[in-house]
């Protein structure tokens, strides 16, 4: 079984422990949230369900994002000037790389975030519940555009 039908199937077990109905569009947007590694917005996964659901709307999608949110299993990322962008992989804080010409999220595993966060803890006398730490730059293939 892949990671993203690993995180499927959790988030399906957490909803239905929870007593939540599993329809299609919740599945399907469910499915999205889990396999994606960009870090879609609504839109970007009303755009993908749209042909499959005809009478599906934003609104939909974005009561069964919070819905998921509220259980522990999307992170949700807040841009100012691009909106929201939800995380179905990694549902806990971790970095993030974002292109400021394309928009494009990437993960890094850094394994010192870990002595970076109980460093913080230790100077500031803080228990840390959670945190968020975004790199913003160019990416490549934006760069490889320009030059």
């Amino acid at each position: 079984m892949s990671d993203s039908q690993k995180r499927f199937e959790i988030i399906v077990q957490k909803l239905r422990k929870n007593h939540h109905k599993i329809t299609p569009q919740r599945l399907a947007i469910i499915q999205i949230l889990s396999e994606s590694l960009g870090h879609p917005s609504v839109e970007d996964i009303y755009a993908q369900l749209k042909n499959d659901f005809p009478t599906m709307s934003l609104a939909t999608i974005y009561r069964n994002i919070l819905l998921v949110k509220s259980i522990g299993e999307v992170l949700e990322l807040g841009f100012p000037d691009w909106g929201n962008r939800y995380d179905g992989n990694k549902p806990y804080p971790h970095p993030h790389v974002i292109c400021i010409k394309c928009k494009k999220i990437v993960d890094p595993d850094l394994e010192s975030l870990i002595h970076m966060e109980k460093e913080v803890a230790n100077e500031t006398n803080f228990k840390i519940l959670t945190h968020r730490l975004d790199f913003f730059g160019i990416c490549g293939d934006c760069t490889a555009k320009q030059g």
